[in-house]
Parts: structure tokens; C-alpha cells; sequence
């Protein structure tokens, strides 16, 4: 499964690891991500989609379908 945000598209973001020494290795950054169950009244079922933290907190602010508009997706692109 990719660790991809399914709305806004967050994924895992590419830096160094710095020592004392000035060493510089790889590491990765993960987004907060997690399974979440939401109910989409337009076809009424619920949906399990891999969300961030931040797309839940604006789901339970303003609404899936608001949402969606905003960042230009349907909700065909979600499920």
C-alpha cells in the first residue's frame, strides 16, 4: 500500500539525517496518515480511505463534498 494521502495528495518527503560530525545519510519523513471510515450520503455507503491528519480535521470541519471541490477531485478519484 503507498503511504499517500488520498485527498491532498501528502507524501513521504526526502531528507538527511546530520550528525555532530556533519555526517549526512538518508532518511524519509512519513506523513501522519490514517485508515478512516467516512459516509458519503450522495451514494450511502461508507468509503475506508487512507487519509492524513490534516485532510480528517478538515473533513470534520467543512465536509467531504466541499472538500472535493476545492481541490478539484470526485469522488470517483477517492474510492
Amino acid at each position: 500500500m503507498s503511504r499517500t494521502c488520498k485527498i491532498t495528495g501528502k507524501r513521504p518527503r526526502v531528507g538527511n539525517n546530520v550528525s555532530k560530525a556533519n555526517n549526512k545519510t538518508k532518511r524519509k519523513q512519513y506523513p501522519n496518515l490514517q485508515n478512516k471510515r467516512i459516509f458519503i450520503p450522495e451514494t450511502g455507503r461508507t468509503v475506508r480511505i487512507k487519509l492524513s491528519t490534516k485532510a480528517i480535521k478538515t473533513l470534520d470541519k467543512i465536509g467531504l463534498q466541499p472538500f472535493l471541490n476545492k481541490n478539484n477531485l470526485k469522488l470517483s478519484d477517492i474510492m
